[in-house]
This record gives C-alpha cells, structure tokens and sequence, in this order.
C-alpha cells in the first residue's frame, strides 16, 4: 500500500512511529507538505495527479492549502483521514458546538460575539460569574482564557478586539482537563492540568481507561460519530460526580506519548486503504 502524510512535520512522533511500522510491513509511506498559508501556494492539482494517487492520505495539518488540498483528492476519489469536511467543521467552535448540541451531547452551552473589542464595549456584563473566552476559530496560539468581571473582558479585548470569539460559562471542576483520544475506534485518555487553573497548564499526566467515569469511553466514541472524525480529540471536564462537559474538539491532535496510538494509527490506515480497494 501507498500510504502519504499531508503535513509539513513528518518527523511528528505519532506520524514518524506509525510510518515505522507500516514501512516495516512493506508498505509505501511518503510526506507531502502542503506548504502553509504564509508560504508560497501549493501547484494546481489536475487530474490525474502525477504520480498516481495514493492508496490514502492522512491529514495532519489545517491549513487552507491542507484542507484545499484533502478536497481536491477527496473529488479525485482518495480517501483522506480525517476528511477535508470534518477537518473544517472542527476549526470552527460555533458550528462544532451547534452540531454537538443538535446530536444531544453534553457541550457547554456557547455564545458567539462576532467581535470581542464590539462585545466587551456594549456594556453587555460577563453573566452570571466567570466565563471562558475563546477565539471562534481553532488554530495554534488563539485566544483561551478565563474572565471573571468586565475589567478583564476589557483586558482581553484590548490584545484582542477585532477576534471572533465563542463565550462558554465557567463551569467548576477540579482543575484538570480530561485529554481523550481515539484513533480508529480505540480511546486514550490522559489528564492535564487546564491553562485556566490559577497555576496555568500542568503536565500531562497517564490515566488508564478503567479510571474513566462510567459511559465516558463511549461518550468519546459517539462524538466522532457526530463529527464523522476516525482521528480526533476530546477535552472533557467533571463538573462533580462524574458528570461530564465537553469543551472542545479536535481534529487528528498529536496523541503524544501515548502507548498503542502508533499502532491503532497504522491499522486505521491501511483498513481505509484496503476499503479503497475493495
């Protein structure tokens, strides 16, 4: 099988160990850098691509030119993990909460200001206690942040006052962030301290899958129904007594550290290349 990664970081350790094992199997792995939206734009594609399309593609990367990318093979009929439309639909927080709620999950409750400097200079006060500030579009380095009065809404909107941002309230937890994975159907768990504890973003620590709260592991796997994702993430928090909040998802996250995710990766590859073929 041709197996290629659409990423500018093939050395990323889950993708780097997953391409070790398919290699070692005999299989075709290739990189293929989209280039990034700073950059240069990537060459029109037209059918058919030379060299032959591949047996599947990974999209570890979301970039416009990525995600334009994916659509272009998708047409062409590759198939591409995640696809181009649940790789977009994850960027998005507005639409990843709309669709979250319409399926009946248990997704914070989220408002959408099409500008944080318009939203915290309308008087509007923060409701209710603390709330969670983040940009409506998911990328690296947006705005995540806590607010507890109007004096701190303006604090952010003064670094930020053109952002669109979602608005969740605070829901209280212990602090810590339940880190969930799956790769093909196989969940990973692990916690981390949240960046909005008073002592920021701790380490990530292990949690075995047996630690979880009842019905979690399966909450976990009808959230990639719902968004139509085989590699993705969960944040989830416990509001008390094992109830959980899920406050984001993610697209193909990068699943460090985590023993059998390689693995559950390469598997996941070659099934949807063998679908192909079938």
């Amino acid at each position: 099988m041709r197996i290629c990664l659409i990423t500018p970081d093939p050395d990323h350790p889950l993708l780097a160990a997953a391409a070790g094992l398919l290699r070692a199997a005999g299989h075709r792995v290739e990189p293929l850098d989209p280039g990034t939206a700073a950059g240069p734009p990537a060459p029109p594609l037209a059918p058919p691509l030379a060299p032959p399309l591949a047996d599947v593609y990974l999209l570890k990367a979301r970039t416009p030119q990525a995600l334009a990318l994916a659509r272009e093979l998708e047409r062409q009929g590759a198939p591409v993990v995640n696809t181009a439309a649940a790789t977009t639909l994850c960027q998005d927080r507005t639409a990843m909460a709309e669709l979250a709620v319409r399926a009946g999950l248990p997704f914070a409750a989220t408002r959408t200001h099409d500008s944080l400097g318009a939203w915290a200079a309308s008087g509007d006060p923060v409701p209710d206690g603390p709330v969670v500030v983040k940009s409506r579009h998911s990328r690296r380095h947006d705005l995540v942040a806590r607010a507890d009065d109007a004096a701190r809404l303006r604090e952010l909107a003064a670094q930020w006052p053109q952002e669109p941002v979602v608005v969740q309230d605070f829901a209280p937890n212990n602090g810590w962030d339940h880190k969930l994975w799956a790769v093909g159907g196989r969940v990973f768990a692990a916690l981390r301290r949240s960046e909005l504890a008073p002592e920021g973003r701790g380490p990530t620590l292990p949690l075995a899958l047996g630690e979880l709260p009842a019905g979690w592991e399966q909450l976990v796997l009808r959230v990639g129904e719902v968004f139509a994702l085989d590699v993705y993430g969960v944040d989830v928090i416990d509001t008390g007594g094992g109830v959980p909040l899920v406050v984001d998802v993610n697209a193909f996250p990068g699943i460090r550290g985590q023993a059998g995710a390689p693995e559950a990766l390469a598997r996941l590859a070659l099934a949807r290349a063998t679908t192909r073929h079938g």
